[in-house]
């Protein structure tokens, strides 16, 4: 694995090549976002990024590994999202109110982010009329997706919640564990195996 300077380096430059896909955004916005992401971690496998009872205080961005978003009760762990490389992430509630999380955020598998601090992002979006627009845009979307995902959980049929996400995320099923799957899916690994 490459050295912690030199995984920073190439996860900056890989936020800079998918903001550089963004049109509205002009470079001299790009390098000063960018610039604002000095946080490195590296999250070994099962550990957490973020548990509940923090508050979170970052924005991250995903080198490498994959991580899941979950809701614990007394009886299970709810899945409700996975990041992969080339997302961002955050414990978005707490994130946005800066009150305590009800949500954990774990490694799936060993993972590297960088990170820009809740008070250094809010800045940045203040002073730069395209990050604002791609804010907007990338909370629209997540808001779409969670849409999807609530018609998903709607629908009686197992076979349908799965074919939809095989439709939606056909990556998931390359990174993601089953019993993680399933819980996103809410049905059980039983059901999941027979279905696959």
């Amino acid at each position: 694995m490459a050295s912690a300077p030199a995984f920073a380096d190439a996860a900056r430059s890989m936020l800079v090549t998918s903001l550089g896909a963004v049109p509205f955004l002009t470079p001299a916005e790009i390098t000063d976002f960018v610039a604002c992401w000095t946080k490195e971690l590296r999250v070994p496998r099962n550990e957490f990024l973020i548990s509940p009872g923090q508050t979170e205080q970052y924005l991250y961005f995903t080198h490498h590994g994959t991580l899941r978003i979950f809701y614990p009760t007394a009886s299970e762990e709810i899945c409700v999202g996975f990041v992969h490389p080339g997302n961002m992430v955050c414990a978005f509630p707490s994130f946005a109110m800066g009150k305590p999380s009800e949500y954990a955020i774990q490694a799936l598998q060993a993972s590297g982010l960088i990170a820009i601090a809740r008070s250094e992002f809010q800045a940045c979006v203040d002073r730069s009329p395209g990050l604002a627009k791609l804010w907007r845009h990338e909370l629209e979307k997540t808001l779409i997706g969670r849409m999807e995902h609530e018609i998903d959980l709607l629908l009686p049929e197992p076979a349908q919640r799965l074919e939809r996400l095989r439709q939606r995320s056909p990556h998931i099923f390359q990174s993601v564990p089953k019993k993680y799957l399933a819980s996103y899916l809410r049905m059980t690994p039983e059901t999941l195996s027979r279905l696959r």
